[in-house]
């Protein structure tokens, strides 16, 4: 013990013992010229995965990103010997990392540039910036009224070089950039993107609105993908293309064989009369002779969702897509779940990549295909 402490001693010599039984330390951790206050309590057996770790606020704000790294090596740690010397690296990449953030070239000439390019473009556009004034974030309307984001990472040579820009949208967006462009450039070419997406955006705003959309759960405005209720246990997906949105998407029918198959006779049949002067969920409901059914118009009891397996929606991320042929049943389950009941079966069999089995509800035939990896 012995030792210990005097190893302890000569790599962190502000950080001493404040009780003969060593469980109590106070001081300072030193890293790139300066010293963080820190304060750590152990138990009586001395080891670390007990220990309760007291920072100052300073390094409190430093350690935030890697907490959970820091309360990782706390439970790991044989001693704290150990525990310092690794407190030490994660506070060093800590401070690396702060500072690569906040490089900036020629502070004052940087600073008064950005500050005139805002007051240029309005502060009514600007959004957010952060105390290095590396990354800002400007706001925009489109001509619906729908808010909007880009998020502007400035380089260290900005404005010779050009920024990273980051937004919100379904396809990629890339700004023109010369060393004489600003802030109000990539404004203005932000703007005129928005406008070319507005009939997009328009279109899936339709669909979320006046139809039940099952996911993605809260779309981004990039998410071009949506997949509908039809009806009891009955989904379509459309997957819509950004720069034709209100022609023919690409459908997929997911239900029961006995429902499905008429849906996809009803497209092929009536695909002639999609008209992209119409809105996309208009030409739908032509071409499938059907409407949509409304969340709030659909009653919770005669409309079930959760897997019959686990009696769950969503499981690891996934929601029931499997659904028994049976008509008087249509039951849903999630694909893993359905996997694991027919593989527990003593009468389930397997050919090639489909199982088949029993539904667990009516005990009608009903097969699983299976992907090339099990689920």
């Amino acid at each position: 013990m012995a030792m210990a402490a005097a190893a302890l001693l000569r790599h962190f010599p502000l950080l001493l013992p404040q009780n003969r039984a060593r469980t109590a330390y106070e001081g300072f951790i030193s890293a790139q010229g300066k010293d963080f206050h820190l304060k750590i309590l152990l138990p009586d057996n001395l080891q670390m995965k007990n220990a309760r770790l007291l920072c100052s606020r300073q390094l409190k704000n430093l350690l935030y990103e890697y907490h959970q790294i820091v309360e990782q090596r706390m439970q790991h740690s044989p001693d704290l010997m150990s525990f310092m010397m690794e407190l030490k690296m994660i506070l060093e990449v800590a401070l690396k990392n702060r500072q690569e953030l906040c490089v900036q070239p020629s502070p004052p000439r940087f600073y008064s540039s950005l500050l005139e390019e805002i007051g240029t473009l309005g502060w009514d556009k600007l959004a957010y910036v952060d105390t290095c004034f590396s990354t800002i974030k400007l706001k925009a309307e489109d001509a619906s009224g729908r808010a909007h984001l880009i998020t502007v990472k400035l380089k260290a040579k900005y404005p010779v070089e050009p920024p990273e820009c980051v937004v919100d949208f379904p396809v990629p967006f890339s700004v023109s950039w010369t060393p004489e462009s600003s802030l109000i450039s990539i404004h203005s070419q932000f703007v005129a993107a928005l406008e070319s997406l507005k009939a997009f955006w328009d279109v899936m705003d339709e669909i979320d609105e006046k139809t039940w959309v099952l996911e993605p759960d809260k779309p981004t405005r990039s998410a071009t993908a949506r997949r509908i209720v039809l009806g009891n246990n009955v989904y379509i997906h459309v997957e819509v293309d950004p720069r034709h949105p209100t022609m023919l998407p690409e459908c997929c029918f997911l239900g029961a064989d006995h429902v499905v198959k008429p849906l996809g006779i009803k497209l092929s049949r009536n695909i002639h009369l999609w008209d992209p002067e119409n809105s996309l969920l208009q030409n739908l409901r032509d071409v499938l002779e059907t409407d949509f059914p409304a969340r709030t118009t659909l009653e919770k009891l005669d409309f079930t969702m959760d897997c019959g397996i686990c009696y769950a929606y969503q499981l690891d991320g996934a929601i029931p897509d499997q659904v028994c042929d049976n008509p008087q049943c249509g039951q849903l389950f999630h694909q893993i779940c359905l996997y694991e009941w027919l593989r527990g079966l003593l009468t389930s069999r397997q050919s090639f990549n489909i199982l088949y089995g029993e539904c667990p509800y009516c005990n009608k035939a009903i097969t699983l295909k299976m992907s090339g990896k099990k689920p």
